[in-house]
């Protein structure tokens, strides 16, 4: 039967628990609201049609016959959390209702209150979290000169933020939240217009815009932190960066209904305290994600050799926010090169730390009472591997190295605390009995043992009973409707004693009791359900000692990390033949025989590289080759190395002095943005205005083919003057690689003594061209496009017929309109005639006209 709902359907009166339904769901609009009912969650009305199509459940009603059926659909409250997890990565929000109360035959309607809200930005669960990611939320506010950025990731206690005062505040904003791909965005209702238009994969959470005020967010701040001021965080008069931080608190507060006190700590930074990658840069080096999540195809995927999530977090961390801080960068390079050199103690390290587990993300869970004691135990074996791994890290002589020794937590004091209190084998959840180990608790013990006792105990009454009646079929059983009862057959009820109390009528049997059983029922029984409540009080205070210590628990977490990371790019270094890279504050680059990670990795067999550029002499390298060459390559390996060396990482060549840069701009390809209204060329043309406006001597820039988008003659003239604006603009003259088919564009080495022409080798033999991939001074003789097309596939006669065009226009034998001048056909070539170069052209047309 296929029902129908109605608009009446919430005009009838509703029933008690759709009444507290009801109430409840008006204080949380936006979410999906799980009501606990029994065993189940169910969801009515608007929410049930929703989540019924998401989940792919049977959307059934109640009140059927009714006239007027409400819409409902439910799931097993043990099964909930997969569902919640599908739910959650469409951008759902959950909002968790749950009893507040037991239910007893004098209460028909139970208290229920939402005992929490999960949001894509919020999430505890393991299965909604990638241990290698962090789980960020970012929270935005301000308008016009003014903005305020804040990142957090529940999961970790990570908590950063910033502020910019500009009018291009709103653009820096954006570049931070492509750094930190944060999940969801919140942020006041007044900046919805420009949010709109922000295109991202995160959910949008608007709030109501008192929560961004400052003073309200200040004291939200203060009392997070447990502080009289915010000076010490490097907050005093950074109106708009408290303003964002505190609508973060309020948010985790709104959602998690208790204390996050793993939240002890935020970094207020400045964005040129790190190597700034913007979006365009994080895309064409392919430093995170690539296009069709290629296996392998990006530098994370190369470098990533961590045997931990929080060493995964922190190395993505250093691959989107190198630094520019020299020794903080050479005190990372001095870790892995001695464990580059440390083959034994590294495997050693490394095989320790696969038996840890992610001890950052336990210590959020242990504040916000979401842990159980599965997950306490794990902490213990991970405790329980701390010595060792101390013991190993002894005997390094970098600074790095022996500061993590010296300050090594051992955690021994709150790993035997769990030991002593938790079983070894314990239930996943945290009120079932199990969880405290037998001589913890006094009286706990007591009440075990009397609660073991009892098979034995009835044993002996059963026994008892039978030969005092002589009835051998008797049995002493237990239901949870009627408790004890001894079960009698029909056949045998003339030997029923006298003290027996009828119970329950059966077909084929009766059910009595005695004053022993029920005296023994009530004993037993309370002490079961003693258990569980003292289980559940002991377990509590287990996690309230634990959270006491959750600063300690951080720290640990944050040597692992490091001991992580720099263990994990040793181990790169080793396997890939990395060299260590020397940086200085001068502004020169010298490669030799540079290699390009990501494409090596994939197994291709790869031709090493040189580059030398600078400042002055060499500072705009023109790049001319065919496609396929390895232009594009080549580019973007020199970028990838600085990355990998400001990263804090040994990098591919042979050596590498390398200056410290701020910046990496890259313009080497755009797609069309049709809905925005957007064209390839005005992609292009936006991203190569942000360079020049933005880009500064310490930057560098990689420019592939600028100009392509628009008529040759156009293209060529923009390109030009791109080029020569970033030569002549002293504040601007930073370090460029321009790769260009323009082989006009060669010329400018003749006019600006900055310019070097550099070309990608080809080899011809027998009509044929073999890709060299060598960058070797000089310019290309032509762009060998026919020839590319030809090993693409195209028809033989479609490259001759090009061939026979590509001459003609280069003796200008074609009028304005494509058609032979001379004759009724296009003759061909009786020989090979170079292309005029850009400025021959020019003097050609002059004389002619």
């Amino acid at each position: 039967m296929t029902l129908k709902f109605t608009m009446s359907t919430t005009e009838k009166p509703l029933t008690p628990m759709l009444r507290q339904y009801h109430e409840i769901k008006k204080q949380y609009p936006g979410t999906l609201l799980f009501f606990r009912l029994g065993d189940f969650y169910e969801l009515f009305f608007d929410d049930a049609i929703i989540a019924s199509k998401e989940m792919e459940i049977t959307l059934t009603a109640r009140h059927k016959d009714s006239g007027s059926p409400v819409p409902m659909c439910g799931i097993p409250y043990h099964a909930a959390i997969g569902y919640i997890a599908k739910l959650v990565r469409k951008g759902f929000r959950i909002a968790i209702c749950d009893q507040t109360e037991e239910a007893s035959a004098q209460k028909k309607l139970v208290k229920r209150e939402v005992v929490r809200v999960i949001t894509p930005g919020t999430a505890l669960e393991s299965q909604l979290l990638e241990s290698k990611h962090n789980n960020f939320f970012a929270s935005i506010c301000g308008a016009g000169e003014g903005m305020g950025f804040a990142v957090l990731d529940l999961s970790t206690g990570d908590f950063h933020t910033t502020e910019f005062k500009s009018e291009d505040a709103w653009q820096k904003v954006q570049e931070q939240l492509e750094v930190f791909s944060p999940k969801e965005l919140i942020y006041p209702h007044s900046l919805e217009p420009l949010i709109k238009s922000y295109q991202t994969e995160a959910t949008k959470t608007p709030l109501d815009d008192w929560l961004f005020g400052y003073e309200y967010s200040e004291g939200l701040l203060k009392n997070q932190l447990n502080v009289a001021t915010l000076d010490g965080f490097g907050l005093k008069q950074k109106n708009y960066a408290v303003a964002a931080s505190g609508a973060a608190i309020y948010y985790v507060n709104e959602t998690q209904k208790g204390s996050a006190a793993h939240l002890s700590e935020i970094n207020y930074f400045e964005p040129n305290e790190f190597l700034l990658l913007d979006s365009t840069t994080l895309t064409n080096l392919e430093l995170i994600d690539t296009e069709g999540n290629k296996k392998g195809a990006s530098l994370l995927s190369v470098l990533d050799n961590t045997n931990t999530g929080m060493g995964a977090r922190l190395l993505r961390q250093w691959i989107v926010r190198p630094s520019v801080k020299l020794g903080e960068i050479e005190t990372r390079l001095d870790a892995v090169g001695e464990f580059k050199l440390s083959n034994i103690k590294r495997d050693q390290i490394r095989q320790r730390l696969e038996l840890l587990a992610d001890v950052e993300r336990l210590a959020g869970k242990i504040t916000l009472n979401r842990i159980n004691p599965r997950e306490i135990n794990s902490l213990r074996q991970t405790i329980e591997a701390l010595p060792l791994l101390k013991n190993l890290l002894g005997n390094f002589q970098t600074s790095l190295l022996q500061t993590l020794h010296e300050n090594f937590d051992e955690l021994s004091d709150l790993g035997t605390l769990i030991k002593t209190a938790i079983s070894d084998d314990p239930p996943a959840a945290a009120n079932e009995p199990g969880i405290i180990r037998d001589g913890f608790s006094p009286e706990l013990d007591e009440l075990r043992n009397l609660a073991r006792s009892g098979k034995s105990y009835i044993a002996a009454i059963e026994a008892r009973e039978r030969g005092r009646t002589g009835i051998n079929s008797l049995k002493v059983k237990f239901n949870n409707v009627f408790g004890y009862f001894l079960e009698i057959s029909h056949a045998n009820r003339d030997k029923i004693p006298e003290d027996y109390e009828r119970k329950q009528t059966l077909v084929n049997a009766e059910r009595y009791t005695t004053p022993e059983l029920k005296e023994y029922e009530t004993k037993v029984l309370g002490a079961e359900a003693r258990i569980i409540e003292l289980e559940i009080e002991l377990f509590k205070e287990i996690r309230i000692k634990l959270a006491n210590e959750v600063r300690r628990l951080q720290g640990v977490a944050k040597t692992i990390a490091l001991i992580d990371v720099t263990t994990s790019l040793a181990e790169t270094a080793a396997r890939k033949g990395y060299s260590r890279p020397v940086l200085h504050e001068g502004d020169e680059i010298e490669i030799k025989q540079g290699r390009h990670p990501i494409v090596e990795s994939l197994g291709e067999r790869f031709i090493p590289n040189d580059l030398n550029i600078n400042n002055t002499t060499d500072r705009l390298l023109i790049i001319t080759g065919p496609n396929m060459g390895g232009k594009s390559v080549y580019l973007k390996q020199t970028a990838l190395i600085c990355v990998m060396a400001q990263m804090g990482s040994f990098v591919p060549a042979a050596s590498a002095k390398l200056a410290l840069l701020d910046r990496i701009f890259t313009r080497v390809g755009a797609a069309d943005n049709l809905a925005r209204g957007r064209s390839t060329f005005m992609v292009e043309m936006t991203e190569t205005a942000n360079i020049l406006n933005t880009a500064t001597p310490r930057s560098l820039i990689l420019l592939d083919e600028v100009g392509r988008g628009t008529a040759t003659f156009d293209g060529l003239s923009i390109a030009w003057a791109i080029a020569e604006y970033l030569h002549d603009h002293a504040f601007h003259s930073a370090k460029t690689l321009f790769a260009t088919h323009y082989h006009e564009m060669t010329e400018l080495s003749k006019l600006c003594p900055g310019v070097k022409n550099y070309q990608v080798a080809v080899s011809e033999s027998n009509g044929e061209i073999i890709f060299l991939r060598k960058v070797i001074e000089g310019t290309a003789s032509k762009s060998y496009g026919i020839d590319v097309a030809k090993l693409a596939g195209l028809p033989k006669s479609v490259v001759e017929r090009a061939r026979e065009i590509l001459t003609n226009l280069e003796l200008n034998e074609l009028d304005l309109t494509g058609k032979p001048k001379f004759a009724k056909h296009l003759r061909k070539p009786s020989a090979k005639i170079n292309q005029l170069s850009f400025f021959e052209g020019a003097a050609d047309s002059s004389e002619n006209s």
